[in-house]
């Protein structure tokens, strides 16, 4: 676990660093602030139309009297793919559409479910809460 906090937390900004100093050089600094600042705007309509249409299926679900799991799992993976647009960077940029774009993020969704079921399925795997 603690390695993979240390990829996310250290590994990914730096490499978000490395690669925006390097797009830097070759188109300019000025270029690359407004391209990252483009994929942030991008991102987010995306992401607030993505998560408006998920909530109207919901409520769509709910009224019928159905578990909307699917629509739920969705809103989940937008507000997740929201957040990472929210941190600058190309790479985070390019995972955040990645989890809005519906064909790829029913992959998410697949791999979520089998890391779900996994979990559900393994009576050693706890959860624990510290404080």
């Amino acid at each position: 676990m603690f390695g993979k906090l240390f990829l996310l937390f250290v590994l990914v900004p730096v490499a978000e660093i490395y690669l925006l100093v390097t797009v830097g050089g070759v188109i300019g600094a000025l270029p690359t602030v407004a391209l990252v600042i483009l994929t942030a705007l991008a991102g987010a309509h995306l992401a607030r139309m993505q998560g408006m249409s998920t909530m109207l299926r919901i409520r769509e679900n709910l009224d019928q009297g159905f578990m909307p799991a699917e629509e739920l799992l969705d809103g989940v993976l937008i507000f997740l793919a929201g957040v990472v647009l929210l941190t600058p960077g190309f790479l985070t940029d390019i995972a955040g559409l990645l989890i809005l774009l519906p064909a790829t993020r029913n992959l998410f969704k697949q791999w979520l479910r089998k890391k779900f079921d996994e979990w559900r399925q393994n009576p050693n795997v706890h959860i624990t809460f510290h404080r």
